[in-house]
């Protein structure tokens, strides 16, 4: 077992991201990243549903793990999963209608993600775990590449590791955010079971081989 590899094309190279995505998929990356962003949630701007669509229409195989750092989702499902997202990430910081923005996920055919901050504890997402296919860990703050790992949002790994286990649930356990080869070791041990990687892999020094990397630090059996 290893993680699964979530390149984000936020830190990629867009006048060459078709090439790009092939490289992290040739080394063996599963899920594509793409954080949308909307000048208001979070202080940036990125992209809308058109490059979802562009990228789904390349012919890559890879899950595109869609990230909406936006204030009140629920406006913006509906397009993301008919531009061809697979999993819709949602912010319970962002929407007083937490649950009605994942049941129009799942309702929409995708996959449905819950995400908390790092102020934020697992505690206020509970009540809706039983409905997710994956929870999203914010280890720095969001809105921007390149931070520091945040060593103490591993707790909040473990505590949705025992609660999956304890609860039988079976949702999939994401952080973003200074992942590396080294951040990744204890987060995979903690039950990280994906890892967003942005910085880290589009450097412009070897994005295949720093996706290899990530695979190869955590290819070992947890318990």
């Amino acid at each position: 077992m290893s993680v699964i590899v979530a390149p984000s094309i936020l830190a990629a190279d867009y006048l060459n991201l078709g090439e790009q995505i092939k490289l992290v998929e040739n080394a063996g990356a599963k899920y594509l990243h793409i954080d949308i962003m909307d000048g208001d949630f979070v202080p940036s701007i990125s992209y809308g549903p058109d490059w979802v669509k562009q990228i789904k229409a390349s012919g890559s195989k890879l899950t595109l793990d869609v990230h909406l750092m936006v204030n009140h989702p629920e406006k913006i499902i509906d397009t993301f999963a008919d531009a061809g997202a697979d999993i819709i990430g949602v912010h319970v910081e962002a929407t007083p209608h937490i649950h009605r923005a994942l049941q129009m996920i799942k309702n929409a055919g995708a996959r449905a993600e819950v995400v908390i901050n790092p102020g934020t504890p697992v505690a206020l997402i509970e009540p809706v775990l039983y409905m997710v296919d994956q929870v999203l860990v914010m280890t720095v703050n969001p809105g921007f590449g390149g931070q520091k790992f945040l060593p103490e949002e591993i707790e909040k790994v473990a505590q949705l590791r025992d609660y999956k286990k304890s609860h039988g649930l079976n949702f999939d356990i994401e952080i973003d955010g200074g992942v590396n080869d080294k951040t990744i070791v204890e987060a995979y041990k903690a039950g990280t079971t994906v890892a967003v990687a942005g910085s880290y892999v589009y450097d412009k020094v070897d994005p295949a081989a720093k996706v290899k990397k990530l695979i190869e630090a955590t290819d070992f059996e947890v318990d």
